[in-house]
C-alpha cells in the first residue's frame, strides 16, 4: 500500500492527539512537546530536553502552511514549570483560532527546524529484508513520536 498525499492522524480526546483539528483556516495539530536538538550526546540530558509549545497549520488539503513553536524552559530550569508554561501558551493560540474544531485531519509530511531541533511529519524508511514483503515505510511525526504506517488509518504507535 503506498503512502497517501495527506496522512490520516485521528483524534484522539485526553490523549496524544487531543488537539488537532479544523478552523476557519484548515487544520491544525497542536501540542506540549519535549525536543532534544540533532547531535545531542546524551550528556546532561536535563538541560537538553527543551520544553515548547507547537503550533502547525495546513492548509484543507494538508500542506503545510507555517508552524509556531516557542520554548518555554528545560527539564533542568522544572519540568513542571516548562510544562505548564507551554500548556497555557498553546491554550492561547487555540483560542485564537476562528472556528475551531477537535477533529481528525489529513496532512502531508513537512519538516521544519526549531533552535537545533526537528518538527514535523517525517517519512521514513527501514530497509527490508529478505523474504520481507512488508512496506517499511511510514511517516513520524518528530519531536513527539508518532509513527504511523499503513493501512494509513488515522491510528498511531509511540
Amino acid at each position: 500500500m503506498s503512502v497517501p498525499d495527506a496522512i490520516p492522524i485521528r483524534h484522539e480526546p485526553d490523549y496524544r492527539t487531543s488537539t488537532i483539528g479544523r478552523w476557519r483556516g484548515g487544520q491544525f495539530f497542536a501540542s506540549v512537546t519535549a525536543a532534544f536538538p540533532e547531535g545531542w550526546s546524551g550528556d546532561d540530558w536535563e538541560s537538553q530536553k527543551r520544553w515548547c509549545a507547537v503550533l502547525h497549520q495546513f492548509d484543507e488539503t494538508g500542506r503545510h502552511l507555517n508552524s509556531r513553536i516557542q520554548f518555554t524552559g528545560t527539564t533542568a530550569d522544572g519540568e513542571k514549570k516548562a510544562i505548564s508554561a507551554a500548556r497555557r501558551l498553546l491554550a492561547e493560540w487555540l483560542d485564537a483560532l476562528p472556528e475551531r474544531q477537535y477533529q481528525d485531519i489529513a496532512i502531508a509530511p513537512f519538516s521544519v527546524r526549531f533552535e537545533g531541533a526537528l518538527f514535523g511529519l517525517v517519512l521514513e524508511e527501514e530497509e527490508e529484508e529478505e523474504g520481507d514483503d512488508a512496506d517499511g515505510v511510514w511517516a513520524e511525526f518528530y519531536p513527539d513520536g508518532l509513527g504511523f504506517y499503513a493501512p494509513w488509518d488515522g491510528c498511531y504507535d509511540t
